[in-house]
């Protein structure tokens, strides 16, 4: 491939990495892709501590939580479009820094507004991080077996962040309180930003003959945030209230004139060859349904085990440790079989895993034994998760050309976001108009229903082939 081969504005970053190099490079992506996940569910326990010392309402706490996710999930794009036209080292080291220092902001101040606002910016940053880590990866790593050890490997980290957050908020705010909740991502963001910047390949010169879609971009990104936004919205006031109506109104608007621009424009944000890669837009579809399945999973079944089965926060943090080691141990293994069935098999057994324990969740009983009514359910979503996990990375990279993998690492991550987002925002309402033990049965049964979903879109959007090209 030659220069001109590569789309106006991005950065040729091909320079071949030394296997000691590959080695941090994977190393410092998984940590970031660790510290992203964990932060969307570090602070899901700590709430009532946090409502209790700030002295402020449910209302306003709950902002804490949903900032971080609005901000993540409304800028994933513009970060992945960043690290294309700025370079894969600038925009992660931005990025961390911007993440660490509201970190810190977040741990040290005593005002619900400050504490909000950093939250936010936690998220700006982490929009920045994640696509960036994921390119890295896969301009790195050369397409087919490496690379699936490698994204096998991310794919982990990322599954078991989610479940790993929990346990790490019930016991961080048992032990050292909330604010180590933030803190801790402090030490380690220093850590990361010092061996970046020694060890990362700088960034080449840009191309700027063309400019970004500066248009396209603001949109897209207004979009996303009033979606998201909407969806949060939504869950907590009624699908139906004036603002939510409102909000998605205004979202559908701004995606609207995104579409629009970008059919105009010279060098668009999503470039039209982009949408004709049948595998990305099959693993962005299945990433939306495949997380709202698994956060509206975590959510309801940390939910149940507090509200009706009488489990600590403590405790239910660890109940969820079988699916973190299950996702961990299944997705650094369960690469290896994309290239012998194929990355449709691959998601059809795994969201079909997943709505097996969904289905064994919906009949819990009110006085459920760990063992025999949780533990299982709680193990096949990690196998399911596992093998799903790296599929979708895989799917969403597989056949992209170098110059645009921060678009399509953006891409799939928004979906991940947005799915989980609007599922747990779904779900969530399910279980406030059913009543008891039988809201949660309900919940988990359309649950289910996501999940076949998912294995449905597997199905009719992969195509048969073994090999993941």
């Amino acid at each position: 491939m030659s220069r001109c081969d590569l789309e106006p504005g991005a950065v040729d970053q091909r320079t071949p990495a030394r296997p000691a190099r590959r080695g941090l490079v994977l190393a410092l992506a998984c940590t970031a892709q660790g510290v992203v996940g964990l932060d969307t569910a570090i602070v899901n326990v700590a709430v009532p501590s946090i409502q209790h010392e700030l002295g402020v309402s449910h209302a306003t706490v709950q902002w804490v939580v949903v900032a971080y996710g609005l901000l993540l999930g409304g800028f994933l794009l513009f970060g992945g479009r960043m690290t294309d036209y700025l370079g894969r080292r600038r925009v992660f080291l931005a990025g961390f820094v911007i993440f660490s220092l509201a970190s810190l902001l977040a741990g040290a101040t005593s005002e619900a507004g400050l504490l909000i606002a950093a939250r936010g910016l936690q998220g700006f940053g982490a929009a920045l991080v994640a696509p960036a880590a994921l390119s890295l990866l896969a301009v790195t790593f050369t397409e087919g077996a490496e690379r699936n050890r490698a994204l096998g490997l991310f794919g982990a980290v990322g599954g078991a962040a989610g479940s790993i957050g929990v346990v790490a908020s019930g016991l961080l705010t048992a032990g050292p309180g909330w604010r180590w909740a933030f803190f801790i991502n402090v030490p380690i963001g220093v850590v990361v930003i010092v061996l970046a910047t020694a060890f990362l390949p700088r960034d080449r010169a840009v191309d700027r003959t063309t400019r970004l879609d500066t248009a396209g971009a603001t949109t897209v990104t207004a979009g996303l945030l009033a979606f998201v936004y909407a969806l949060q919205h939504a869950a907590g006031h009624g699908w139906l209230t004036g603002t939510a109506l409102g909000l998605f109104a205004v979202s559908a608007v701004l995606l609207g004139a995104f579409v629009l621009i970008e059919a105009r424009s010279a060098a668009p944000l999503i470039p039209p060859s982009t949408l004709r890669n049948r595998t990305l837009v099959a693993a962005n579809l299945t990433a939306f349904l495949a997380f709202a399945t698994l956060l509206s999973y975590i959510f309801i079944g940390s939910l149940l085990m507090q509200q009706v089965l009488g489990f600590s926060p403590t405790r239910t943090g660890l109940s969820w440790l079988a699916t973190t080691v299950t996702v961990v141990v299944v997705a650094m293994n369960g690469a290896r079989l994309i290239p012998l069935v194929g990355i449709r098999w691959v998601l059809v057994i795994g969201l079909s895993l997943v709505s097996v324990g969904a289905v064994w969740l919906a009949r819990v009983p009110a006085e459920a034994d760990y063992v025999t009514d949780l533990l299982p359910a709680f193990l096949l979503a990690g196998v399911g998760f596992g093998l799903c996990g790296p599929a979708l990375q895989i799917g969403a990279l597989s056949g992209v050309p170098e110059s645009a993998a921060g678009l399509a690492s953006g891409l799939v991550e928004t979906m991940r976001e947005i799915g989980g987002a609007a599922g747990v925002a779904v779900v969530a309402t399910v279980l406030v108009t059913g009543s008891g033990l039988a809201g949660f049965h309900t919940a988990f049964v359309l649950i289910t229903a996501l999940g076949l979903l998912g294995v449905l879109t597997a199905l009719a959007g992969f195509g048969s082939l073994r090999r993941t090209r």
